[in-house]
């Protein structure tokens, strides 16, 4: 099976201590039974310190400190762990970070999520959203289903891409060419959604109740609003294996794309608020399912 990737993908490297929000910061990093397993026979001079950091519990896991900073990151921001033992003996999770994987017809498809700093910068300044590249062939079999998300999904960037013209046309013809739109629910339908939400940050509720379906992008956003719309779009549609669900899935990256046009006014605030929306909404499976599950209702009430 063919390991494919966006154009842009080959961009990104870790900043690791440069990095202002930190992944080792404020997240539960679980550890994989793979690497439990190396840790409890790791005889290097910084394997008590690894051994002493862990929680055996249902899903093991590192403790953090009382600032919800992980235990093995230093004053500099940079992973003890790699530096004591070296890359090997990181878990998948802070390995794999931010990359996340899909399966399609065509492939293993790998991607970059926006909740990285870099990863937001390096999409959102990217115009090669549509191209593919093959990385690698990996050793899985091919599992295809009926429904072509890649086929539908390559017809969606053909829309928004098209340079002739203004990005809210195209999202107006988006709209109307699948009839999926923003506007399932009112703006105070949508508010009462976000304000039934899960928080990393409280303050961020406050920021998303500002949601409008019908705000309007400065021209110097509108680029930016294509690229992550398109990101939302890869990272969310591309395993649907039927119609509705892919539809409903588009509906969430229709709504992300709208969220983050209510609250950036400015190019200057576009990263932060892009990487705000991801960790908030699409790195909560259960925040993700409540707002696709609108989608299906809309849907279902339909036919």
């Amino acid at each position: 099976m063919k390991l494919l990737a966006p154009k842009y993908f080959n961009d990104f490297k870790c900043i690791a201590d440069k990095c202002t929000h930190s992944c080792c910061v404020g997240w539960e990093i679980d550890i994989d039974e793979s690497t439990l397993e190396k840790y409890s026979s790791y005889k290097g001079n910084y394997c008590d310190n690894i051994k002493k950091s862990i929680e055996i519990s249902d899903t093991p896991h590192f403790i953090l400190e009382k600032s919800e900073r992980c235990p093995h990151l230093n004053e500099r921001g940079l992973c003890k762990i790699i530096i004591n033992a070296g890359k090997d003996y990181l878990c998948d999770i802070c390995r794999e970070h931010p990359r996340f994987y899909n399966y399609t017809n065509h492939g293993k498809e790998v991607g970059l999520g926006m909740s990285c700093e870099e990863a937001c910068r390096v999409i959102l300044n990217s115009d090669n959203y549509g191209e593919m590249i093959e990385l690698e062939e990996i050793d899985e079999e091919l599992d295809t289903c009926d429904f072509d998300a890649v086929e539908f999904r390559s017809f969606i960037y053909s829309v928004i891409s098209n340079s002739s013209a203004p990005f809210t046309e195209k999202m107006d013809d988006l709209y109307e060419l699948t009839s999926v739109f923003p506007e399932i629910l009112d703006d105070s339908q949508w508010k009462e959604v976000i304000s039934q939400l899960e928080y990393l940050d409280n303050s961020h509720k406050e920021l998303f109740l500002n949601y409008s379906s019908f705000a309007e992008a400065p021209k110097e956003l509108e680029l930016y609003l294509e690229r992550a719309f398109a990101y939302f779009v890869y990272r969310h549609c591309s395993e649907s294996t039927d119609k509705m669900e892919f539809l409903a899935r588009l509906g969430f990256a229709m709504f992300c794309e709208r969220l983050l046009c209510s609250i950036c006014h400015n190019a200057d605030e576009i990263f932060d608020y892009a990487r705000i929306i991801s960790e908030e909404l699409e790195y909560s499976e259960e925040n993700t399912e409540i707002i696709v599950e609108k989608f299906i209702e809309f849907f279902e009430k339909s036919e």
